[in-house]
């Protein structure tokens, strides 16, 4: 801020915007994002005109807009049935109001019909991002381990590298069997869940005592 020696007032310099510098993504990262748009598109292009309608429909249904447009409503349908007779204005729904409750109701049946088509398409979507998912660990596990196991063996072959036993690299070599994990993990659940069950039984009985 610099002053203005001819009245005394300050002089305020226009405010300048400023250009944010940005690096060009690395090959990899851009093929990543071509390849998520690109599922992404696909998904879209299989949803038809009936459930795009209702996910349009739905979409304004959580914006701020639909919520006020709902109080006006409200606020004009009872404001001609509350008001005093006198007034002359005539009364098509009048206290305790049976044909907006009847239209609310309607009006949330239809909504949560619509949320629920919504939600059901987005639900196929997390399944099928989730199967995703677990086929690309599932492969990240073999390639670690093939990985693990290329090292080991050129460590082995190395004459200036010391050769000793790694058990911990030797297991690691294995990939994983994700139906033994899933059973030892379902098995270690189901054993918390009963010791659970046993304290909650014994509980009672202690207090007693």
């Amino acid at each position: 801020m610099h002053s203005n020696p001819s009245n005394g007032e300050p002089n305020v310099s226009p405010r300048r915007s400023i250009a944010i510098p940005t690096a060009p993504l690395p090959d990899p990262v851009g093929q990543n994002i071509d390849t998520i748009i690109a599922l992404h598109t696909k998904a879209e292009q299989k949803v038809d005109r009936h459930q795009r309608a209702v996910e349009m429909v739905t979409a304004f249904w959580g914006r701020p807009a639909f919520l006020y447009s709902v109080l006006l409503a409200i606020g004009l349908w009872l404001l001609p049935n509350v008001l005093p007779r006198s007034w002359g204005i005539p009364r098509f729904d009048p206290p305790p109001f049976s044909k907006l409750e009847m239209l609310m109701s309607t009006s949330a049946l239809l909504m949560t019909t619509g949320v629920l088509i919504r939600q059901n398409r987005q639900e196929k979507l997390a399944e099928q991002r989730a199967q995703l998912n677990l086929q690309l660990s599932l492969l990240s596990e073999q390639k670690l381990a093939k990985l693990i196991a290329l090292v080991e063996e050129l460590r082995r072959d190395l004459p200036d590298v010391q050769n000793r036993h790694d058990p911990e690299a030797e297991v690691m070599q294995q990939a994983t069997d994700p139906h033994t994990v899933l059973s030892v993990l379902e098995e270690n659940l189901e054993a918390e869940l009963a010791y659970m069950q046993q304290n909650d039984m014994a509980r009672p009985a202690d207090q007693v005592n």
